[in-house]
């Protein structure tokens, strides 16, 4: 693809990559950038055995465009449909985090199934901070890879760990000096890319299928919670503050 385009997928034999291609708005994801995620992980050809996420520049992705939030607060993130499609693609999903990776971008990290970050890199989810809370989708993900203490604190706080605290936890994979970052990833990849193709399709399926029972559990009115969160004052101050690089001032209404 050109090398303009805000996402660039190309397939090399076994490995299709995937690169957010929007350093000067750190891989802020827009409406655009969202619909070429969705499709980049459409169904893969059948000599695919992986997925690789990249990004440009220092900052690996910081969420959504907020200026496109801001003008549309209502109803589900539009990043929730691209997660699902990363989450249930059939074969092993790598991120390779080379810079911050928060809020969406950090939901982006953790949807794959591997997560390769330099010790520069720091993961965290700022909804607190601007007045937003996670949707149930959002949420479960991260009690899923970083259990209950962790997650409250990356939630309730808002604040970003490092890499090394999320190494050290398991929830990231693997963890390399920034001078060494690609060699560590291409071992990944290269290892992922000679494991027997149906064993990887039928792992990936069972891990997603044992964590499925999450789905059933009814959480309707935490919707309608959330909604009001959105709704609200705050959200609107606290995404007009952070856009203004300013501190924001909640009135909790």
């Amino acid at each position: 693809m050109a090398d303009m385009a805000k996402v660039k997928t190309t397939v090399d034999g076994v490995v299709r990559t995937v690169t957010l291609n929007r350093p000067e708005k750190r891989n802020a994801l827009d409406r655009e950038m969202l619909g070429a995620l969705e499709a980049a992980f459409s169904s893969p050809a059948a000599e695919e055995r992986l997925a690789v996420v990249r990004a440009v520049g220092g900052v690996f992705c910081a969420g959504l465009d907020l200026k496109e939030r801001s003008a549309r607060p209502l109803g589900t993130s539009p990043i929730e449909a691209v997660l699902h499609r990363i989450e249930h693609h059939p074969l092993p999903v790598v991120a390779v985090v080379q810079g911050d990776a928060i809020a969406g971008g950090n939901e982006l990290a953790l949807h794959c199934d591997l997560v390769i970050a330099s010790t520069t890199a720091r993961f965290g989810m700022s909804l607190a901070q601007i007045g937003l809370a996670p949707s149930w989708f959002l949420a479960k993900k991260l009690l899923e890879v970083a259990g209950p203490v962790t997650t409250r604190r990356i939630l309730l706080l808002g604040d970003p760990l490092p890499a090394q605290r999320l190494y050290d936890l398991g929830i990231v994979s693997h963890i390399a000096d920034p001078e060494d970052l690609e060699d560590v990833a291409e071992a990944v990849i290269a290892r992922l890319a000679d494991n027997a193709p149906l064993s990887l399709r039928a792992m990936k399926a069972l891990l997603l299928r044992e964590m499925a029972f999450r789905d059933s559990i009814p959480h309707a009115d935490l919707d309608r919670l959330l909604e009001e969160v959105r709704a609200s004052q705050d959200a609107r101050e606290g995404m007009a503050a952070r856009l203004g690089r300013r501190k924001p001032s909640f009135t909790g209404r």
